[in-house]
């Protein structure tokens, strides 16, 4: 497995690949990956409810925001990979489009 110190968003896409293989989660599909990312969005908003102090059922599993966000990084590095898409090229070409937007 590749080392994350310095590591680019390329390493990381390249890291999920390999640690999907060895983990056994290679076999999911994309729309597996898009609903466990989903429920990762969803423990993330129950995280930011408890950081901001906002009411949540007593008996519900705790999260940490720095965790969720984590999880999602991982889930979006597994759906680009599956798509071969170079999450770091497609960020920077969106950006590119997005500075030549009016925003209001």
């Amino acid at each position: 497995m590749p080392t994350l110190e310095q590591a680019k968003l390329q390493d990381l896409q390249q890291y999920v690949k390999e640690l999907e293989v060895e983990r056994g989660f290679d076999h999911q599909t994309v729309i597996e990956k898009c609903l466990l990312l989903g429920e990762e969005i969803g423990e993330l908003f129950k995280a930011i409810r408890k950081s901001e102090k906002i009411k949540i059922d007593s008996n519900s599993r705790k999260h940490e925001v720095s965790n969720e966000l984590a999880d999602i990084l991982i889930y979006l590095c597994a759906i680009a990979n599956r798509y071969d898409i170079d999450l770091e090229k497609a960020f920077r070409e969106k950006e590119e489009i997005n500075e030549k937007r009016k925003w209001q």
